[in-house]
Parts: C-alpha cells; structure tokens; sequence
C-alpha cells in the first residue's frame, strides 16, 4: 500500500514520502504528515525475534513507501552501526518496576542519535530519487541534543551543509562544548543570544521567507530540515517503541497483547508522538503520559484544552525540555481535528498572533489516551537520588522528569499495568547537575571532567566515547549572533 504525505495546513498532499523527507516543512508552513496511519502487519512474535535493524525496517518500509526495499536497507544498515555501544541499539533497563528503554547509546548519547543517525542517508537518497541538484542545506535549532546529533549525523556527507542555531547559556556545559567541537567541512554552529523558542522561530521564518530561499537557490542550495518537524525525524522515533514491545515479549516480561503505558520526557513533543503512532499503527499501548519540567505548557494543554505559551521561560536542570512551543504538537491538533486543516490552520495563526488557542470539546475527548504532569526541580533532583540510592542505577535530569511523573500517575490512579519510560540521555551529558543531586557536598568542587571521574566510579560504568572525546577538543565554533541577524548568519556561512 502506498503512503502519500500531505501538509497538516492543507497547503500540498500527494507527496511521497521521499518528497517529504527532502523538504522538511511543508510550503504553507504546516508539518508532513502521511494520509494514514499503516498497519503493523507483522506478528508480534516474529518482531520479537528480530534485531534492531530488522525491525526498523518491517516499520519504514510501512511509512516510506517510495524507497526500494534496497535503498532503505542500506540506510537502516549504515545508521545504526558500530557508532551505537551496544549491539541491542536500544536496551531496557528494568529499575524499581519500570521498564527503562535506554536511547542514549548512539554517537552523542542522546535520544537523537536515534533517527539523525538515518536521517542523513534518508535524505540524500530522497535527494537522488527527486533529482535534486542543489546542495541540502540543514537548518535547524537546538536546545541542546538535536544540534550535537544532526552535525555528527551530516558532518561530510557529500552534497550538505549543516547550520545548528542554540541558544547560548541555555544548554548544559557537555552540551555546549559537543558542539562547539563538532568537525565537519560542511558543520557550523552558533549560538544566539535568546532561549530555544527564539531559535525554533527564527530558522522557521527562514524557513518560510519565499524570497530568501529564491535567492539561494541561484547559488545552487536549498534548505531542509532535521528537526523533528522532519517526518524523516518522526518515523524512526516510530521503531524503538515497536522494538521495545517486542523485546519485552522476546524476554518474557510480558504476553504478546498485553497492555503498556509508556512515559516520555517531553519538549517538541516528537518523541511522544512517535508513541501515538505506534499506538495507531496498532501497537498494544495504553496511557501516553507526558512529562514536562517547570516549562509545563503540554501539561495545562491536556489538562484544559488551552495551549498557552504566555508565561515565563525557566532555565531548568533539564534543558532539552525547555521550550513553550512544542512544534510537533500541530500533528497532534491535525488528527484529533479529524485531519482538517481548516482547524488546524486556524490554531496555528492563534499561537502565532496571540500565543495561545483552545481546542474545543470534541477534539479533547480524542486526546483521551494522553495525560501529563510534570516535576520540579527539587522532584528531579529527588528522584535522582532516590533511585540511585534505592537500586544503584542514575538517572540524567530529562529522564528523572519522567521517572517522578511516573511515580505520581502510579500512586495517584493505582493503575498497575507495565510502564515503558523512554530515557532520553546519558547521566554523563548532565553530570553536575546528577551528582549535585546524589550528594552537593561531595561532588560540587569538582571540574567538569572529574565529576565524570566520579559518575563512572559510582555508577560502575564506563565513561563514553562522545565524553572522552571532547576532553581534549577544540573549539572550533565560536559565533554568537543575535536572532534578527540569523538570516545574515545564514548568508554569510554559504558564501
């Protein structure tokens, strides 16, 4: 059955998904998304017998129905390589009855390694099937993990270039010199002087600037994106959870046709959605529960129907979570408005004139299977010690979010069934902020790199090779802009 791809606003359908992939944002601005949800035709059983790549492809290939069954396997084969430390790709880790899907074992130990390990080969053979001359320009903003992820991911693929925006003071330290290291002919890297959301906005207006793309597309580029705006970004988030699933059946944990919830540390909300996809495709989940840090706006919105982005923007100690306009939530908004884009357009130029919409009655009751809440601070840091404490294992701060989110749906509704929670990075991407809250007193004087020392003596694990590489790396990006001079940044970098 083939998938066509059609824009959330209404703007262009019938596009195949290479098409989609090549583009990123739709023409009217709205987000790709595929005419239906395809079925997960494959038994369970079978699944459960299959590596990691296997699976990734019996998935894809429902979603990306334009490229050969060859095409996509040589993409599948050459992202999720030895680049990951564990053969598993993504292993469970089962602490305290939670079922931890640890997605952090790829280059950059960070859940984004995930799909920017294949998002590069997904779109330079998008470019080859369309015929694209021009050089694929990435442009993309970061709020700490999808700039490191998408850089390693493009750094020297022929025929790309790769400009990641971040918010300067607004990532963790490991984050931040990641980047700032990152080689690559074709990698730059800035920081601006504003938070993630200026950032998102600022390369979405380029994005959308008709004249601005005309102009270079006469010096031969054209822009695409990867983030996860990007449905080459979203489909592979689709397959760990399938994986996961199947894992926990392979391994006895649970029946085939067994129920799970699934918990996600959530700021764009694609990750999530790549759960809520999985679902329609007909994976057997129950509850999606969104996790949010202080910057609650996903938490009101399911429990009011108002997504309201007015409010103050909090740095916290999970900073990838930072964000108040949650770009694939549009996704969302288009299904549960019956996919109309009327609907969806409508609250869109809402959020962009006033910042903020309301969704009406019969679009709530379709969020049903969605509930969120979020932790503070003082409950991140809190489950972070309680859990090292109770079973040895450390948590990073995005997963501590969803680990205390877990713990109070458990005790607040009773509900037993078996919860996949989705640890989204590495304890050591976070690592002052994990030892101050196991112990402030022992571990606050130390330097970056000797609290990892100490990360690794306690938790017995070994220290990274993204975190081993860096110790000693130059900085080789060093320019801070403002966001009415991005467009300029842009120009500038091509030249």
């Amino acid at each position: 059955m083939e998938i066509l791809y059609k824009s959330t606003r209404g703007g262009e359908q019938g596009v195949t998904a290479s098409m989609a992939i090549l583009k990123g944002l739709a023409k009217d601005g709205g987000l790709f998304v595929p005419a239906q949800i395809p079925a997960l035709d494959v038994p369970v059983e079978t699944l459960a017998q299959m590596s990691y790549q296997e699976v990734a492809y019996e998935v894809m290939s429902r979603f990306f129905t334009d490229f050969t069954e060859e095409e996509l396997k040589e993409c599948i084969a050459k992202a999720y390589d030895e680049k990951f430390d564990t053969e598993e790709i993504a292993p469970i880790t089962k602490a305290e009855d939670v079922y931890f899907l640890e997605l952090f074992h790829g280059a950059t130990i960070a859940f984004k390694d995930m799909a920017l390990s294949i998002l590069p080969h997904l779109l330079t053979t998008a470019a080859r099937k369309n015929h694209a001359k021009n050089e694929i320009v990435i442009l993309t903003a970061t709020s700490g993990d999808t700039g490191k992820a998408a850089m390693a991911g493009f750094a020297d693929v022929p025929g790309t270039r790769i400009i990641v925006f971040y918010p300067k003071d607004g990532v963790s330290p490991v984050q931040e010199k990641q980047m700032v290291t990152q080689k690559g002919e074709n990698t730059c890297v800035v920081a601006i002087r504003g938070n993630f959301d200026d950032a998102q906005t600022g390369v979405k207006n380029i994005f959308n600037d008709k004249a601005f793309a005309e102009e270079l597309a006469k010096d031969g580029f054209q822009f695409s994106s990867a983030n996860s705006i990007n449905i080459g970004r979203l489909i592979p988030q689709v397959v760990y959870y399938v994986y996961a699933y199947a894992s926990l059946v392979r391994n006895q944990e649970i029946q085939n046709g067994d129920i799970v919830n699934v918990t996600v540390p959530t700021g764009n909300f694609g990750n999530i959605l790549a759960a809520f996809y999985a679902k329609q495709m007909g994976l057997p989940i129950g509850k999606l529960i969104c996790a949010s840090n202080e910057n609650k706006v996903l938490v009101d919105f399911f429990r009011t129907g108002v997504y309201d982005k007015n409010r103050p923007f909090i740095l916290t100690t999970s900073p990838s979570m930072d964000i108040l306009i949650s770009s694939n939530l549009e996704r969302l908004i288009y299904w549960v408005a019956g996919q109309s884009p009327e609907k969806t357009k409508a609250c869109m130029e809402r959020l962009q004139s006033s910042g903020k919409y309301e969704i009406d009655a019969e679009m709530r009751e379709q969020l049903k299977d969605f509930c969120g809440d979020y932790a503070s601070e003082e409950e991140t840091a809190a489950r972070i010690a309680s859990m090292y404490e109770n079973t040895g294992y450390v948590l990073d701060t995005h997963t501590a979010v969803a680990a205390s989110v877990c713990e109070k749906y458990r005790k607040e509704t009773k509900d037993a069934t078996p919860m996949i929670l989705a640890s989204t990075a590495s304890p050591y991407k976070f690592t002052r902020s994990v030892l101050h809250a196991i112990d402030a007193a022992a571990y606050d004087g130390l330097g970056d790199f000797e609290q990892m020392d100490e990360l690794s003596r306690i938790s017995n694990t070994e220290i990274p090779r993204a975190i081993e590489e860096i110790r000693t790396a130059p900085v080789r990006h060093n320019t801070v802009c403002d966001v009415d001079q991005m467009a300029q940044v842009v120009r500038d970098v091509l030249r």
